[in-house]
């Protein structure tokens, strides 16, 4: 979506989510008509901001489309520049525990992944970790961290689909989210006391340890299961299909556009602001929502 949003400012999930908050979700509308979308507190969105600036400041990773920089300037008044709340700390670790941990959890039950075979594969997990994670990690830190889950008591080290290791892997999810947030709580509360550490009064403590112990979960999935040649095959469907969705969508709207968009297409007065309503809808499906819909645009050309 990145590459064909691009002459309306590209596409980054963040900035999307930024959106669907200020915009998109429907629950508050101004008397002109505007929606505003939750109608959340400054702070509220400033925590969902895990990217406190535009496209043009880093064109990888942004938190905020052009045509919302509106509100982002509004709820990020006096912020400091480039710095995240406490909050969006929080909930940018949490993502990465959550994802890591139940990513292991998945490809572990579907087969993706053999725990007897990470020591051998230790290589090639690292090079993902330094590639796309962590690029200060180290090989010797990546193997400590292995060593230090095996010695969980709740490490499986074997998966047989029975039940009995399947209640065991849920013991591991369970304590693997209690270890990285409570390591991160108290290290927090280490450096900075128990008073009031919320927005800017703080920095978030991620110990070195857990850190690399999350990269390395990360990296078991990376390589595993989003690297894998099968995987590539599916990611270059998905993209065909996107881009043919996309320009049938743009080619035949507004006809092709949901009830909920027609304001935006209307209210819409460029070519770029017409791409983005189209970016937005297809944004807004499921899987299987795009390809039901991309069966009944697409296929009957």
């Amino acid at each position: 979506l990145n590459q064909l949003a691009n002459s309306c400012g590209g596409f980054e999930g963040n900035a999307q989510s930024i959106r669907l908050l200020i915009r998109l979700e429907a629950k508050t509308v101004l008397p002109n008509g505007k929606s505003i979308g939750l109608n959340l507190t400054r702070a509220a969105l400033d925590a969902a901001t895990k990217y406190p600036w535009s496209r043009d400041i880093n064109s990888e990773k942004f938190g905020v489309y052009e045509d919302d920089l509106e509100i982002f300037n509004w709820y990020r008044a006096n912020a400091p520049t480039g710095v995240t709340s406490m909050e969006a700390q929080i909930m940018d670790w949490s993502d990465d525990v959550a994802y890591s941990v139940h990513d292991l959890e998945d490809s572990l039950v579907t087969g993706q992944v053999k725990l007897n075979k990470l020591k051998d594969d230790l290589t090639d997990l690292f090079k993902v970790a330094k590639d796309e994670y962590l690029a200060d990690v180290s090989e010797v830190e990546l193997e400590s961290a292995l060593s230090n889950l095996e010695k969980l008591s709740t490490w499986p080290h074997e998966y047989d689909g029975t039940h009995r290791s399947l209640a065991r892997l849920k013991d591991l999810t369970s304590e693997l989210i209690g270890r990285f947030a409570q390591s991160v709580e108290q290290a927090t509360q280490d450096k900075y006391g128990s008073g009031d550490l919320t927005r800017y009064n703080a920095n978030l403590v991620v110990p070195r340890a857990q850190r690399v112990e999350v990269v390395l979960l990360k990296s078991i999935a990376g390589h595993y299961v989003i690297n894998a040649a099968s995987s590539q095959v599916r990611y270059a469907e998905q993209q065909k299909l996107l881009a043919e969705l996309v320009a049938v969508i743009l080619e035949s709207a507004p006809k092709t556009l949901e009830s909920f968009f027609l304001q935006d297409w209307h209210n819409a007065q460029s070519d770029s602001q017409r791409l983005r309503v189209v970016i937005d809808q297809v944004a807004s499906l499921t899987d299987p929502g795009a390809r039901a819909l991309h069966q009944r645009l697409v296929k009957p050309n």
